[in-house]
């Protein structure tokens, strides 16, 4: 059974204040949606549905202290939330700070991302620009600084198939969105606000 945490949040970042609204912060079994996007293994990664079915994430659970956890998001809408989780680290929930993130190619210095808890586990949810699940299938490492501390070195191998397939994901549920309701409900009386609405009235 594989979990996703599934962490939505808007950021504000101001001059001298960073606002986070985490909406939810849930981990869901991926093989409950299989029927419209089974889980699968993909370069290493684990790529499944969030529950709201509204994205999709990669996942690793890294080797070492802590067993760190990294997740990847993509949105139905182009959003994107990176998740990183250890069961060593004692950033609290709500936390702000402003981390160093480095690619194989660039980076984001002073980047505001937010304390999560999620099964035991502690760390940080943060969002960047939509190009950035680009950036990180053409990057092998992942180097994640506070200040001069490095918080963690992770391994992107096998990334770039991963976030193909994670997008991949994403259109199956872009593609239901577009095409909208498959019709009327059946629960839906013909005149909801007749006398009798409360009892189907569809004849």
């Amino acid at each position: 059974m594989y979990e996703l945490v599934n962490a939505w949040f808007r950021a504000t970042v101001r001059p001298t204040l960073f606002q986070v609204a985490l909406l939810t912060g849930v981990f869901a079994s991926a093989h409950a949606f299989a029927q419209e996007y089974p889980a699968r293994d993909v370069g290493g990664w684990t790529v499944a549905a969030s529950k709201d079915k509204s994205g999709c994430f990669m996942t690793r659970t890294y080797e070492g202290a802590g067993a760190t956890s990294l997740f990847l998001g993509v949105d139905v809408d182009g959003g994107n939330r990176l998740t990183v989780l250890n069961e060593n680290w004692s950033i609290q929930p709500k936390d702000q700070w402003k981390l160093t993130f480095r690619l194989s190619r660039g980076g984001y210095s002073d980047h505001p991302v937010v304390g999560i808890a999620l099964d035991g586990k502690r760390g940080f949810v943060t969002n960047f620009e939509t190009k950035f699940p680009t950036y990180f299938a053409a990057s092998r490492t992942l180097y994640i600084y506070r200040g001069d501390v490095p918080v963690e070195q992770l391994s992107l191998d096998g990334s770039g198939a991963a976030v193909a397939e994670l997008r991949r994901c994403v259109d199956v549920f872009r593609a239901n969105a577009a095409a909208g309701p498959e019709g009327r409900s059946d629960q839906i009386p013909k005149d909801p606000f007749a006398p009798d609405a409360g009892r189907k009235s569809k004849d």
